[in-house]
């Protein structure tokens, strides 16, 4: 019997299977998540997130100048913020000389072309570990939107490129663009972070910042009113559609490898950017089986991000950023 049609015949060679290769992966796609603490001239590991650190504004904007070095050209700022500081409103989060206005100015004087983007939601500044306002035990979405918009405003005139809410407040992409627009920064972009579920995959993070809710029974004692349920798919779609329709320049779905066909879905029906957050969890998973020898850790995170980007997305958010770009460097 003669086979015509042998798939084999272009996977004979590495050249044969480069040259007909479908996705890409290349420095320019990521965008490397970075803690930023009070201090000078200090960092601490984060134990969960193996080759993560917290550090201080000096380090953070050394830590950029290699990254844009090696070819990451985009980071997203997180701060731990100290008790002190903390209240329900997170008025802190919208303070000019904030720790987080003053890092996005230390960075863009260091690294102009750098591209920041700063977190925008209040969970990092509010004593109880939520990214909304409480009044009467729930979260008060309103309330939270005129926060956000002050918080983003701020980022702006700091210096931020793109802000990237990811509080999940209905109505908050057409605020924050609105409060934009009349500050007069109306080349800042957005990244909406559009589909976030609640996910058990983000508790490294959540230590990093010491941002997860307080155990109080008097609030809600998780995120579940907010972020996604993880069981639902059009309601993603849904969500995509209204913050752009709303103004969002990109949108985020998050977490990423276990949310694969939500972003081959979300791909399907828009054309703006799409970023996907390869998130703590998945990250911290990768690295404790690569520690007990079961995966090869550099061909996993290469195949991971690959599969990411494959799935539709066009930036990957991911703390495996500067290890990933070394290694496609070499």
């Amino acid at each position: 019997m003669i086979i015509y049609s042998r798939n084999r015949r272009l996977r004979t060679s590495a050249s044969m299977r480069a040259l007909v290769q479908e996705t890409v992966l290349t420095t320019n796609d990521f965008v490397m998540p970075i803690f930023v603490m009070e201090g000078e001239n200090k960092q601490e590991a984060i134990a969960s997130m193996p080759g993560i650190f917290r550090r201080t504004l000096d380090l953070t904007v050394k830590e950029c100048q290699e990254l844009f070095s090696l070819g990451v050209k985009a980071v997203n700022l997180y701060m731990k913020v100290s008790e002190d500081l903390k209240d329900n409103r997170g008025t802190e989060s919208w303070n000019k000389n904030g720790l987080m206005q003053n890092t996005i100015k230390a960075i863009k004087d260091a690294v102009p072309e750098m591209i920041i983007m700063p977190d925008v939601a209040l969970d990092p500044y509010s004593i109880y570990g939520h990214d909304g306002i409480i009044t009467n035990g729930k979260i008060d979405n309103d309330a939270t939107n005129d926060a956000l918009v002050k918080m983003s405003v701020s980022h702006a005139e700091a210096g931020a490129d793109i802000v990237a809410p990811s509080d999940m407040m209905d109505g908050r992409v057409a605020a924050i663009r609105t409060g934009l627009e009349e500050s007069g920064f109306t080349d800042v972009g957005i990244l909406s972070y559009s589909a976030k579920y609640a996910s058990s995959f983000y508790g490294p993070f959540r230590s990093a910042l010491d941002s997860a809710p307080v155990d109080n029974q008097d609030i809600p004692k998780d995120k579940k009113t907010y972020q996604m349920d993880f069981h639902n798919s059009r309601e993603a779609i849904d969500e995509v559609l209204k913050d752009v329709a709303e103004g969002a320049d990109i949108i985020m779905i998050k977490p990423g490898m276990p949310y694969l066909d939500i972003v081959a879905k979300v791909r399907d029906i828009i054309d703006l950017p799409i970023a996907v957050y390869n998130v703590s969890g998945e990250y911290a998973m990768l690295k404790a089986a690569a520690q007990n020898g079961w995966l090869d850790n550099d061909k996993a995170i290469i195949e991971s991000l690959t599969c990411i980007k494959r799935a539709g997305a066009d930036m990957i958010f991911t703390y495996a950023a500067k290890e990933a770009a070394i290694l496609l460097n070499n």
